[in-house]
């Protein structure tokens, strides 16, 4: 008795320590987080030079750094969490990559969705004065920013490019009323919003089926691997550097599509040759089993956390930077309405914020996607993963501030549907066998469509899941929009 007392004392102070930990580690974070913001305040009172509006601007950076790191925090387990659900990455390796990616994806292709974001919500010549005009965008940035990171501390999956949107929109009304908003833009946005997640489900559903179809329902799995394996990952290279020299090295070089088409094919075959024998060296020994089939994807998987993050960086750094290079823009040249080009130190506050709000909160968030949410493998993560940085890539280059969060949800969506529906249509075939056979198909059979169905309740993501990403898409615009204007006449009230 006195035994089982200890025991249970002991487990108790031991929980006690774990959570101090916990604690504690969370202060060590908070800690680096301000310690960055003041960062960010003493390095764009270094760039800024002098001038009326040379306070705003800082202040403006600031409210962006701490928009980047929520968004790192938030947004970036989309990313790698597949990875590391499936044991492909570990939660280090998966840091730093994500860290990488997400900053040269910002830097060398974010430009046309900041240009988006900026002008294309609200029509900045409605305003009534540049002044007006930099109090809301900061206001917008503020509120987005705020709405993020509350959401992120109840753990609410919403998107940040909802809340950057909502907040632009919000202080946009406040400051000119509901004429100043592009509706026509806004309703454009709001389609690509419907449309990313079922674009993301439906590549990702294609690339399980083509993967199901020609590796894992093959008698001969391993040799299947071998051939179809390294032409997965070529497809993904080639998508890759076309995408990175049409949009991130723009700036240096116009290439024309002849010119893109040859490049990615180059790219292709160069990937497939250094990728074919890695494939077939890890496939030496293998056993003709799925699990081994399954080890085979880590390469290419690994690969497009990759993409997914250059791809989430270009994205979703307007969210960050959007209003702060409006603010920077109008404050340099007094004209609303003039067009400039986005300073690189406002892409570095955006690319550096992101990396550190992934490394200080990310963990947390990594471990729900990719372990809570629903079971992954290497397979399934990388056919979401792949999917959505195809699509992130898509819509980056249209200009549309799709939600990452969406197509991610999408594409994991997508991979159940299909499971379900290959589940069931298996079911149904080896019925139609046992029948044809004059076997009851209660004996032999191992399930009944009840028993179907209930295993893909079990196997599959939580349904439940879907409703409160759907909440989270109604709520976010408006609460932003509505912290937004507040924030606005405040800044109004207080300014007279």
């Amino acid at each position: 008795m006195v035994k089982q007392t200890l025991d249970k004392d002991l487990g108790r102070i031991e929980k006690i320590e774990i959570e101090a930990l916990k604690s504690s580690g969370g202060y060590k974070a908070l800690a680096l987080a301000v310690l960055f913001l003041l960062i960010v305040w003493a390095f764009s009172a270094s760039i800024t030079t002098s001038g009326e509006h040379s306070v705003l601007i800082i202040i403006a950076a600031i409210i962006g750094g701490y928009m980047a790191l929520n968004i790192g925090a938030n947004d970036v387990a989309n990313n790698v969490g597949p990875a590391v659900g499936s044991r492909a990455l570990t939660m280090l390796g998966a840091l730093i990559i994500a860290a990488v990616f997400e900053a040269a994806g910002a830097i060398l292709a974010g430009g046309d969705v900041v240009n988006t974001i900026q002008k294309g919500i609200i029509d900045p010549a409605a305003m009534q004065s540049s002044q007006v005009f930099i109090w809301a965008m900061m206001s917008a940035l503020f509120a987005a920013a705020l709405w993020v990171n509350i959401a992120t501390w109840v753990g609410a999956p919403v998107s940040t490019t909802h809340a950057v949107v909502g907040g632009v929109m919000g202080a946009g009304i406040a400051a000119a009323g509901f004429d100043v908003v592009h509706w026509d833009r806004m309703s454009a946005i709001a389609a690509s919003w419907v449309i990313s997640p079922v674009m993301g489900g439906g590549i990702a559903a294609l690339f399980l089926a083509f993967i199901k179809f020609n590796i894992i329902y093959r008698e001969d799995k391993v040799a299947a691997s071998k051939r179809w394996v390294p032409l997965l990952v070529a497809v993904m290279a080639g998508v890759f550097s076309a995408y990175l020299v049409t949009k991130g090295l723009k700036r240096l070089w116009q290439p024309d599509a002849t010119t893109v088409f040859l490049l990615a094919l180059a790219f292709f075959a160069i990937t497939f040759a250094i990728v074919r024998p890695i494939i077939h060296k890890a496939a030496v020994g293998m056993e003709n089993r799925n699990k081994s089939v399954r080890a085979l994807f880590s390469i290419p998987l690994i690969c497009s956390a990759a993409l997914l993050s250059f791809a989430h960086g270009a994205n979703d750094v307007a969210n960050a930077v959007g209003p702060l290079a409006a603010i920077v823009g109008t404050s340099t040249t007094g004209d609303i309405g003039v067009k400039v080009g986005i300073p690189l130190w406002v892409m570095l506050i955006g690319a550096a914020g992101i990396s550190a709000g992934l490394f200080l909160f990310g963990p947390k968030l990594i471990r729900t996607v990719g372990e809570q949410i629903t079971k992954m493998n290497p397979m399934r993560a990388y056919c979401v993963a792949l999917s959505a940085g195809i699509t992130v890539l898509i819509a980056s280059a249209f200009g549309l501030p799709v939600s990452s969060t969406h197509i991610a949800v999408g594409a994991v969506f997508g991979v159940g549907f299909f499971r379900e529906w290959d589940t069931e249509r298996r079911a149904r075939k080896m019925r139609a066998t046992l029948q044809e056979e004059k076997i009851h198909p209660d004996s032999n059979l191992p399930e009944t469509d009840e028993d179907v169905s209930n295993n893909r309740r079990k196997k599959l993501v939580r349904r439940s899941h879907l409703m409160t990403i759907v909440a989270a898409w109604i709520i976010t615009v408006p609460c932003a929009a509505l912290l937004a204007a507040g924030i606005f006449l405040l800044i109004s009230y207080f300014a007279r």
